[in-house]
């Protein structure tokens, strides 16, 4: 993820200008700029998690129909075995790469999750630390453990 992007979902001088002159030239664009910077990271993880149940519930329907095209006899015996060998070979790559997806999939999930727990992590660190300079007349900054 490219986090030097001029628009992301973040609150950011360039869209909080955009929503706002969102607002000043027609009310709705300066919600949906609004829901954009509230929302615009689950909006991504959403979409992701909408096109991989999409491509599921189709992929059976591509199977189907692929079954069923590929199904007729040139008349060529040899061609035929050799066509449906290879048919064959390319749906195995075809299931191989799907695995290594999922594999990657879960493991990137897994490391945001430890990069989440290392931040949530920190910031407990941080404010017990906070809470313990208070209760000392310490200044109430933040301090890097």
């Amino acid at each position: 993820m490219n986090q030097s992007a001029l628009l992301r979902p973040d609150w950011t001088p360039a869209t909080i200008a955009l929503m706002v002159l969102g607002f000043v030239v027609f009310w709705p664009l300066g919600f949906a700029m609004l829901a954009y910077i509230l929302f615009g990271e689950r909006l991504r993880e959403f979409k992701r998690d909408v096109n991989e149940r999409t491509d599921g519930m189709f992929a059976g329907c591509g199977r189907y129909r692929n079954r069923h095209r590929h199904s007729y006899s040139t008349g060529n015996v040899a061609f035929d075995d050799w066509r449906r060998a290879e048919l064959e070979r390319l749906e195995q790559e075809r299931r191989k790469l799907d695995e290594m997806r999922a594999d990657f999939d879960a493991y990137a999930r897994e490391l945001r999750r430890a990069k989440d727990q290392e931040e949530f992590d920190r910031f407990m660190r941080e404010r017990n630390s906070v809470k313990r300079n208070d209760n000392g007349g310490s200044p109430t900054e933040f301090q890097t453990p």
